[in-house]
């Protein structure tokens, strides 16, 4: 067995990652750091059964072991805990329950004559913009099914952005009408959880979803890609 399919998560991540079993424990920590944001000394990393089972397979106890000698095997969830979160920022970005939040409802908010949806409205901009029959056609030509695997064009050279299909059709978001893309990203490189301004398109989790022009997307055989962080499998 040259590499196993596991979910690595963290208190900020979760991805899917494959494995060389053969590597250490120490060598596999080395490596998660970058991934979830836990330094090395801190980790504390358990095998489980799966991400549906929580049961607790094995401890990854001794660093010069190698990863196989703990049974681990396809599907298996690496659950990597911070044993010293003071120490890093592990847990302080998804937490938000200190933070004081300034909150107007829906109703509040349409009833204001200052914001922008205000002016969208007054001046037929975006989605309150009056639809032509081109964009219609537009729609029914898009052809990127839902659920297929994708990869999005990014301005970053040799940045993948890759993901999979969930939604498509026209939003209440954007200008110029036509139609979205919407993506779930297998890294949390998005901005949105797929809802915009409090429409919501399809579920994701927290800044793993995106939207963008079809033109902007290719459809295809696309598999989540391999940590490979200094040319070597792990």
């Amino acid at each position: 067995m040259s590499t196993v399919n596991v979910w690595v998560v963290s208190a900020d991540t979760r991805s899917e990652r494959r494995i060389d079993p053969h590597i250490s424990v120490e060598q596999l920590k080395n490596k998660l750091e970058l991934i979830t944001g836990v330094p090395v000394a801190n980790q504390a990393i358990s095998i489980l059964s799966s991400l549906e089972d929580r049961s607790v397979v094995a401890t990854l106890d001794d660093n010069l072991r190698p990863v196989g000698y703990y049974g681990l095997r396809d599907w298996h969830v690496l659950k990597v805990d911070d044993t010293n979160p003071s120490t890093s920022w592990t847990g302080q970005l998804t937490d938000v329950t200190q933070t004081d939040k300034f909150e107007l409802s829906q109703e509040e908010y349409a009833n204001r004559t200052d914001t922008v949806l205000a002016y969208k409205q007054k001046n037929k901009v975006g989605r309150f913009a009056p639809k032509s029959e081109t964009e219609e056609v537009a729609t029914a030509q898009v052809d990127i099914p839902i659920g297929s695997r994708c990869e999005v064009e990014s301005t970053e050279p040799g940045l993948s952005k890759r993901g999979r299909v969930q939604f498509v059709g026209p939003t209440k978001f954007g200008t110029g009408g036509g139609v979205w893309v919407g993506v779930e990203y297998d890294e949390p490189m998005g901005k949105n959880d797929g809802s915009v301004n409090g429409e919501r398109y399809f579920t994701c989790r927290p800044n793993f979803g995106a939207f963008v022009r079809p033109n902007k997307i290719k459809v295809g055989d696309y598999p989540v890609e391999e940590l490979d962080l200094d040319e070597e499998e792990i």
